[in-house]
């Protein structure tokens, strides 16, 4: 426990597993700068943040060795770009992106930029988030996955402290409590752990890395697709336990300004293409309790597991025609249930590029 307080507060930290699941969901972002649209304070505010990684790493040095030995033993968990190859068809490439528009993400990597600039064909997640008519449809097509439809309300949920918390928080945000109370509680966690200057940039117009990449190929005469639906990403997260996102909310309301650090924390390790550290991070800093195991384990299954195996299968024909650029979320690459492993089993040869 003394490790966790050297490094900073207790809600940081558990934010950081949560922050991870919400980047998670590429539609995610753009549904949150629609809803805060008008909400939010207009002045873009700092992204100033601390690497909470290198703060382990000086507070407790073994704490810090422990969490590389564990990324070093996770399958694939080093490098951003791999290449895929089978006989009968050029070759094709996966690259794990974040869906932030931090200009350390939206800069490709040398490598990856010149398998980008040669690509025909650019998949992406969704493509939904390109055309907003998709995304109102989207939004509107299934209300019960994002609102509540009968009484209840996010505070009759919440402890009287614990609204209060949450309160201030919106109005720290600039948004009135009253217009978000019927909001399903993962969706307001997403409006407080995406960073408040990352909200004001897509707010102003700057493009995600995902949109950076399917705008640019669409303006070249590249085609681009998508794997999977609006509606398939945010049945995923909704489909999660109400009693696991209440807790996530309110770890999360507590976290004020040190999102921040977690926000820089996630980019300096995407910098670094260490995917396979995220989570050797988290089980570092985080209570080790049974519920956080059985929480998790359901999101890492639904969010992450389940989605790999489905963007695989709708992959398969597309990435036959060869020459394509395949571009998602970096947590859906590495380990044993990863991306990289389901194409090795669906008979690719996939090898990381330096």
């Amino acid at each position: 426990m003394k490790r966790v307080i050297a490094i900073a507060d207790r809600a940081a930290l558990v934010s950081l597993k949560l922050l991870a699941a919400l980047n998670l969901l590429f539609f995610l972002s753009f549904l949150v700068v629609l809803l805060l649209a008008g909400r939010a304070h207009a002045q873009a505010p700092s992204c100033a943040g601390a690497d909470l990684l290198t703060a382990l790493e000086k507070s407790d040095p073994a704490a810090f060795k422990k969490v590389e030995t564990e990324a070093a033993a996770v399958p694939n968990g080093k490098g951003l770009l791999w290449k895929l190859e089978k006989p009968g068809e050029k070759p094709s490439y996966l690259f794990g992106t974040m869906h932030m528009t931090d200009t350390r993400v939206t800069t490709l990597p040398a490598a990856a930029q010149k398998a980008y600039d040669g690509a025909g064909t650019i998949v992406i997640e969704t493509t939904d988030a390109l055309d907003k008519a998709k995304m109102m449809a989207a939004m509107a097509s299934e209300p019960g996955l994002m609102m509540f439809t009968d009484n209840t309300t996010l505070s009759s949920l919440l402890s009287p402290d614990d609204a209060a918390a949450l309160n201030k928080g919106l109005d720290a945000r600039g948004i009135p409590p009253a217009t978000v109370a019927k909001m399903k509680p993962w969706i307001l966690s997403a409006m407080m752990a995406l960073p408040a200057c990352e909200v004001a940039r897509q707010s102003a117009g700057e493009p995600v890395l995902d949109v950076k990449l399917a705008s640019d190929a669409k303006a070249s005469g590249k085609d681009v697709e998508g794997l999977e639906t609006a509606v398939d990403q945010l049945r995923a997260m909704a489909s999660l336990p109400l009693e696991f996102h209440m807790k996530s909310l309110v770890e999360t309301m507590k976290l004020g300004d040190k999102v921040n650090d977690v926000n820089e924390t996630m980019i300096v390790l995407y910098q670094r293409g260490e995917v396979g550290m995220f989570w050797p991070l988290f089980r570092a800093v985080l209570p080790e309790t049974a519920d956080d195991k059985a929480g998790y384990a359901a999101f890492e299954q639904t969010m992450i597991t389940s989605r790999n195996k489905v963007m695989a299968a709708h992959a398969g024909p597309i990435l036959a025609k060869g020459n394509v650029f395949m571009a998602v979320g970096a947590m859906h690459l590495p380990g044993p249930e990863g991306l990289v492993e389901d194409f090795r089993k669906a008979g690719y040869s996939v090898t990381a590029v330096n």
